[in-house]
């Protein structure tokens, strides 16, 4: 079986109650360095980047009840979330998993933050972790509409 290529860890997400503490405890105590944020009204979250060199930190506070970082938070508390790898081509990766039965949360990519296209495999299908694949065609880009490499 041939493996996926995963070209790096794109993130970290952090479920949290409070972006405003977050951004307290993760820019201000911790130095990370701000990259943004945004709202991403099809994930029903908000989303503060904070970055040190390449690796990014994901914190993600929901829009409201219904969103399922605000029944994660409910379940487990505040904490890590998710992680993220970035691919070249997320809707083969996608067909790849399935075609091994691998159980997906999304089955098509879905609008992710900073432009990407993203889906989740389930955690059962990747050793209780709830994993994220990423596509961001290569480019990133900061909140402001610049293109970063």
């Amino acid at each position: 079986m041939k493996p996926l290529r995963i070209l790096e860890i794109h993130h970290v997400a952090v479920a949290v109650g409070d972006l405003a503490q977050a951004r307290s405890l993760y820019l201000e105590f911790l130095g990370l360095e701000d990259r943004g944020s945004e709202t991403v009204p099809s994930q029903k979250v908000r989303v503060l980047f904070a970055g040190a060199g390449a690796s990014k930190v994901e914190c993600l506070e929901p829009l409201g009840p219904d969103s399922t970082v605000a029944r994660f938070l409910g379940k487990r508390g505040p904490g890590l979330h998710h992680v993220a790898y970035r691919v070249a081509d997320l809707d083969a990766a996608l067909a790849e998993l399935a075609r091994r039965g691998a159980r997906l949360i999304d089955a098509s990519p879905r609008p992710g933050a900073g432009g990407t296209r993203v889906a989740f495999l389930h955690p059962s299908a990747t050793g209780g972790v709830l994993t994220e694949l990423v596509e961001d065609s290569g480019r990133r880009r900061t909140l402001r509409g610049k293109e970063t490499g």
